[in-house]
């Protein structure tokens, strides 16, 4: 047996001492009794109950309450099997917040308008579970996978470029992290959603996006920018564009959309390519993925315990009203008893 909420049977404990305060509070009325008079004319004229039955009385009292406090722990034994479908797929996307996402050729910047798109995205999707990876020139998980959309939505908004000291873009590392956030004890599909400009510094995205195909995910590609580039603005400590960054030369540094890697990228890990400035982007990203839900039907066995709380509770409830019955009938008793007394004292 196990219980459900096993706290209320420290209540048990107090039980007992209650019984014998009750108990030594009716032998102390019945000793001022006796010093009135006769204790058995009093017993007599008197409506309260008699000693057997106040006994009974406060046996039946005790069992009830204990047995309310046994169902407020409920108890528990036996099981049922139960069989619980899911259908969605793991969702890990995977944000560039390298400095070249501060260009402004999407409003109000590269990475705010990647931020609000996920958050979108996030919307559209049914059942489906969603992590974060941030990357720039190195990576890692922000959020695991889960249902808590408006938690992760929480995170996102803090993704800065000032996370990750080291500067930037490395694909392939991204999606080597975002494999190791997938449950691979769950047979639901794997996709990796890559939101970046697409500027990659080292490394070999088309590998490892081949790589992450063969162990089963499917990779989706977002661009953000603009093919004929932007300068990428400097802050102040107060947010205000005091400059753009220069190279060592000295000349402005330009950042440009790169659509064609991140369309190898989609087409090794088996997925599309889609340019965030055009309308209806994330819809169609969204679609690509609920596609997937129907093969990805899970079926997970749950043993859930019984609860029994109901047998002690109905039983417990009977002790209670069967006392209070008791009473009664013994009080009606009582009254039959006084007036036959009555009677007999008018008649003398």
């Amino acid at each position: 047996m196990t219980f459900g909420a096993p706290q209320y049977l420290y209540a048990l404990i107090a039980l007992p001492a209650l019984m014998i305060f009750v108990w030594w509070a009716f032998s102390r009325r019945d000793a001022s009794v006796r010093r009135i008079g006769d204790p058995a004319l009093i017993e007599r004229l008197s409506t309260s109950v008699n000693r057997g039955m106040r006994r009974r009385r406060l046996i039946l009292w005790f069992v009830g309450v204990s047995l309310i406090i046994f169902a407020l722990a409920r108890p528990q034994w036996g099981s049922d099997v139960q069989i619980v479908e899911h259908r969605g797929v793991q969702v890990m996307v995977a944000l560039d917040i390298s400095r070249s996402m501060l260009a402004q050729d999407l409003k109000p910047t590269r990475l705010e308008r990647a931020k609000l798109e996920i958050s979108d995205m996030m919307s559209g999707l049914t059942g489906d579970e969603v992590g974060i990876v941030l990357f720039s020139g190195a990576s890692f998980i922000q959020f695991p996978l889960t249902f808590d959309y408006a938690t992760a939505r929480t995170y996102l908004r803090n993704a800065n470029p000032g996370i990750i000291s080291r500067q930037g873009t490395v694909i392939a590392k991204a999606i080597e992290t975002a494999m190791t956030g997938f449950n691979e004890e769950r047979v639901s599909q794997k996709i990796i959603v890559i939101m970046t400009d697409g500027e990659n510094h080292e490394g070999d995205p088309i590998g490892a996006a081949r790589q992450a195909a063969e162990e089963g995910a499917v990779i989706y590609t977002v661009g953000f920018g603009s093919p004929e580039g932007e300068p990428i603005p400097v802050y102040d400590a107060q947010g205000n564009v005091t400059g753009y960054r220069e190279d060592d030369q000295g000349r402005v540094v330009i950042s440009s959309l790169d659509e064609a890697t991140l369309q190898e990228v989609a087409r090794a890990g088996g997925g599309r390519y889609f340019r965030a400035a055009e309308r209806g982007a994330i819809a169609g990203l969204v679609d690509e993925i609920q596609s997937f839900q129907d093969e990805s039907l899970e079926s997970e066995f749950n043993r859930k315990q019984i609860e029994r709380f109901q047998i002690f509770l109905l039983a417990g409830i009977l002790s209670l009203v069967l006392a209070e019955v008791m009473t009664d009938r013994f009080s009606f008793s009582l009254w039959r008893r006084r007036t036959t007394v009555v009677e007999e004292a008018g008649h003398a």
